[in-house]
C-alpha cells in the first residue's frame, strides 16, 4: 500500500483533530477514522465520514411505529425485527463515506452497484499512479468449467510464473508508452523538450485494467449491506471480496447491533421459494421426494439441498 506525501499529511491532520460534537458517534469506528486499511498489494480502504449509528435506525423506526414500541421492544429486538421482515427505510437513515484505492477492473465491477455517490480520480486531469495489481500465485486460477464467471484450479509452477511475468511486463510497457505519449514522466519531468504531449484523456486509454484508481464512495447503510451481501460472499471475485471484507469490519465497528442482525438474517440466512418450502416441509415429515416430483430445475434442487446441508440429496 502506497500513500502520497499529501495523503499522509492529510490523514495526520485529520486524525489530530479534536472536535466536540452533539451528534451520535460510533467509538469503535472513531478509532480507525481516516486510517488507510491495506487491500491487495497497493490498495486501501479509508472511512472518511459517517452519519448515525444503531440508535438512529431505532429512532427512525419509532417515528412510524409510535411511542409505545419503546416499552415493549429493545433496540436489538427492533433492529432484528426490521431486518427479518425486510423493513428497509430505517436503515437508509445512516450514511458512510469511504476513500478507496483499487484496480480499475475491480472499480468497473464495483460501479455496477448504482446506489452510491461516487467521485473518481480523474485521469483527464491528473496522471495515474505507476502502480498495478499483480495477483499472488495462489490466486492465479484457470477458468471454472462449472461457472462461466468464476475460477477453477490454481495454476502452478512455470505457467504461473509466465502469467505473472506477462501481467507485469504488459503493465510496465503500457505505462511507459503512456508516459511517452504524455511526454511526461510519473515524477512530473518532461521526456523531450521539443515534443508536445498527447492529451491525458486520450493517453489514458492505453493503460491496462490492473492500473490503480481511487474514488470517494458514499452510500447509506441499506445499500452498503446490499453491496456486502453480494461482494463478501464466497462466490464473489477474490479481489473485490478483499475490499468487502474490510468494509464488513467497518460495518461491525459502526453499527454492531445491525451487523449481528445482518450476519444472521442476510449473510447466514437463506431464501426459499414456495416450491422449496413444500419440499422442506415434506422432508421434515419424513416423506420421500425427488427432483422429478419437486418441480424444480436440477440447479434449484441442488442449491436448496446445499442450503440446508442435505448432502445425500445433492445430485
Amino acid at each position: 500500500m502506497k500513500l502520497t506525501i499529501e495523503q499522509i499529511e492529510e490523514i495526520n491532520e485529520l486524525k489530530s483533530q479534536n472536535n466536540p460534537t452533539k451528534r451520535v458517534t460510533a467509538p469503535e469506528l472513531e478509532k480507525i477514522l481516516y486510517e488507510a486499511l491495506p487491500a491487495l498489494d497497493h490498495g486501501f480502504v479509508r472511512v472518511i465520514d459517517y452519519m448515525g449509528d444503531d440508535s438512529s435506525i431505532v429512532q427512525s423506526a419509532r417515528v412510524s411505529y409510535g411511542k409505545g414500541t419503546k416499552q415493549v421492544s429493545t433496540d436489538s429486538g427492533l433492529i432484528k425485527y426490521l431486518m427479518r421482515h425486510w423493513h428497509s427505510t430505517p436503515f437508509e437513515m445512516c450514511e458512510i463515506k469511504y476513500h478507496v484505492k483499487l484496480p480499475i477492473f475491480i472499480a468497473r465491477q464495483w460501479i455496477r452497484h448504482r446506489t452510491a455517490n461516487v467521485n473518481e480520480y480523474s485521469a483527464r486531469y491528473s496522471i495515474l499512479d505507476k502502480e498495478f495489481y499483480l495477483p499472488n500465485p495462489e490466486n492465479l486460477a484457470t477458468q471454472s468449467l462449472a461457472n462461466r464467471q468464476g475460477r477453477g484450479d490454481v495454476i502452478e509452477g512455470e505457467q504461473a510464473k509466465e502469467v505473472l511475468e506477462l501481467l507485469k511486463n504488459d503493465a510496465e510497457r503500457t505505462y511507459s508508452n503512456y508516459e511517452t505519449m504524455l511526454n511526461q514522466k510519473y515524477d512530473g519531468s518532461t521526456i523531450d523538450e521539443n515534443k508536445k504531449g498527447l492529451a491525458r484523456e486520450l493517453a489514458r486509454m492505453n493503460l491496462t485494467l490492473n492500473t490503480y484508481t481511487q474514488w470517494y464512495w458514499k452510500t447509506d447503510l441499506l445499500n452498503l449491506m446490499n453491496f456486502l451481501r453480494l461482494r463478501a460472499d464466497h462466490h464473489a471475485q477474490y479481489e473485490i471480496r478483499v475490499y468487502a471484507d474490510i468494509m464488513l469490519d467497518t460495518l461491525k465497528r459502526w453499527v454492531p447491533i445491525t451487523y449481528d442482525a445482518f450476519m444472521d438474517y442476510r449473510v447466514g440466512g437463506t431464501e426459499v421459494s414456495a416450491k422449496g418450502k413444500v419440499i422442506i416441509q415434506k422432508l421434515l415429515k419424513g416423506e420421500e421426494i425427488n427432483l422429478d416430483q419437486s418441480g424444480l430445475s436440477k440447479r434449484e434442487w441442488n442449491e436448496l439441498m446445499e442450503a440446508f446441508e442435505i448432502k445425500d440429496k445433492i445430485l
